[in-house]
């Protein structure tokens, strides 16, 4: 993996096997990862690696689709097990042109380190490349933490994809109603009102409130009920290298 290559883990208190069936079954790997709206396996002979094709709508009238190869090792000498993967996108509206990556899953005490780096190349040249360091990269990094953490409240805590999404977006509107509260002095005139006479004594509080619930708005971790993906690690503690199954598997174009 290069230097610019992404990397996330999270450490998910749950069996392996759940978690491997949750990260390897497409009916259950697209309801939690945000990157894809769509995952299936095409048909293939028992000695081949798996092909798939994968679909992701970034507007409601537009979808990006490609193809990709996978491989996994279930049972390794160590207890651990791995999952590799390349793929593509003839598609001309999309950046991201060709790439690969892998899954390694941890056995650690009662939980399993979750962890994926990968890399791609993006497309359209000079500009392509650009947008790609100021934007798509630190998106596709943020997507893929947030989709590990909303995985592990799944397997943790019985929270369904749906429903964390919900709880993600209702805390999100939360947040932005009491910043632009904040910003607006919306409520104001509502507070001096409420305490009347007092009102005069005590203006100097409304300010300081302001500041707190801002300030909660802004820098208050997420409900243990929504995911983040400030959970998960984005830097690897060690140097890691890819797996050498990777190398075994062809470009799926």
């Amino acid at each position: 993996m290069s230097r610019t290559g992404l990397y996330i883990e999270a450490r998910i208190r749950a069996d392996l096997d759940d978690l491997w069936n949750h990260t390897q079954e497409p009916s259950r790997h697209q309801r939690w990862d945000l990157r894809f709206s769509e995952i299936t396996y095409l048909p293939r002979a028992n000695d081949e690696p798996q092909h798939f094709r994968y679909a992701t709508r970034v507007l409601p009238f537009l979808t990006i689709a490609g193809t990709g190869v996978s491989a996994g090792e279930r049972e390794r000498p160590d207890g651990t097990r791995t999952s590799a993967l390349r793929f593509s996108s003839p598609h001309p509206l999309s950046l991201l042109a060709e790439g690969s990556g892998y899954w390694r899953y941890v056995p650690d005490g009662d939980a399993v380190r979750f962890l994926t780096g990968y890399d791609y190349r993006p497309r359209w040249g000079t500009f392509g490349t650009l947008a790609d360091r100021l934007l798509f990269r630190p998106l596709m990094g943020w997507a893929t933490a947030w989709s590990f953490d909303r995985l592990r409240l799944w397997l943790e805590r019985g929270i369904t994809p749906e429903r964390a999404l919900r709880n993600w977006l209702a805390e999100l509107l939360l947040r932005t109603l009491v910043i632009t509260a904040g910003c607006t002095g919306f409520g104001e005139q509502r507070f001096l009102r409420l305490f009347g006479p007092l009102a005069a004594s005590m203006a100097y509080l409304w300010p300081l409130l302001l500041i707190v619930a801002v300030s909660l708005a802004l820098f208050k971790a997420p409900l243990p009920c929504t995911p983040a993906a400030r959970r998960c690690l984005r830097t690897p503690p060690t140097r890691v290298r890819a797996p050498r199954l990777l190398r075994t598997l062809e470009d799926p174009r």
